[in-house]
């Protein structure tokens, strides 16, 4: 079975954001980048399919070369090759189109997203990839079984679950109950040495045009002074909810 996990490089959810002088990009300086958390679900999916069927799993990432490392870190939990698209991530059609044209060149039997990134969180490249791709495609998906040349999923959708069969080759976007959250692999010593060995393909970026621009960036406005009120007195409490708060 050939598996493909498209992975994303996001920073540390410890991080502190901060934004360039005239708040036009995310600035990067001193932060540390890992694997997009939904994809490492993704991740370690593919790697217990390949143990249970067999075949190899490959991760793709659109970035430059300060990717690397979370790619040779995916490598070493498991993947068996890595391919590097060599372009800056700017929009999320962009982004499918890039990952698009790698991926109709080879034969995947399984492409694995993540239902979004946790930087920008617009969870659009995994349906744009598969509407451009034409194969069949289940977001939000939190079980997965095979079943010959099909697959039974279960996906959440509002208010509970949805039970959905599709044929291979198809395109899933994980997230936690794909796979639980204490069946994550981690490196090992011995998968750290051999990713060193393991493939890391950088193809050239087919140029293609954004449809969309980041304008500026804003952070969210400080949160306001705790007034703490003693405990008896509620009717103080009260006022505060009607005349300040304003919420009753």
């Amino acid at each position: 079975m050939n598996i493909l996990v498209c992975i994303s490089n996001v920073p540390d959810t410890t991080s502190k954001i901060e934004f360039t002088s005239d708040s036009t990009a995310f600035n990067t300086e001193g932060v540390q980048f890992i694997i997009n958390p939904y994809d490492e679900f993704g991740l370690t999916k593919a790697i217990k399919l390949r143990e249970e069927h067999g075949g190899k799993v490959t991760v793709i990432h659109l970035g430059d070369a300060s990717s690397e490392p979370t790619l040779r870190k995916a490598l070493a939990i498991g993947a068996d090759q890595a391919i590097r698209i060599d372009s800056e991530s700017k929009d999320s059609f962009g982004v499918a189109q890039e990952l698009a044209k790698v991926i109709s060149e080879q034969d995947f039997d399984l492409i694995i997203t993540g239902r979004e990134s946790i930087d920008y969180n617009n969870g659009a490249v995994p349906g744009m990839l598969a509407a451009i791709l034409d194969l069949p495609f289940v977001n939000a998906c939190t079980g997965f079984a095979l079943s010959g040349d099909s697959a039974n999923m279960e996906r959440e959708i509002e208010g509970g679950k949805e039970f959905v069969k599709a044929s291979l080759p198809l395109i899933i976007a994980g997230q936690k109950g794909l796979v639980e959250e204490s069946d994550l692999l981690i490196p090992n010593m011995r998968g750290i040495m051999t990713a060193r060995t393991k493939p890391l393909t950088v193809v050239s970026s087919n140029g293609t045009a954004d449809k969309s621009k980041s304008i500026s960036f804003e952070k969210p406005a400080a949160k306001q002074a705790c007034k703490m009120v003693e405990v008896g007195q509620e009717k103080e409490l009260v006022s505060l909810l009607h005349q300040e708060a304003k919420v009753i």
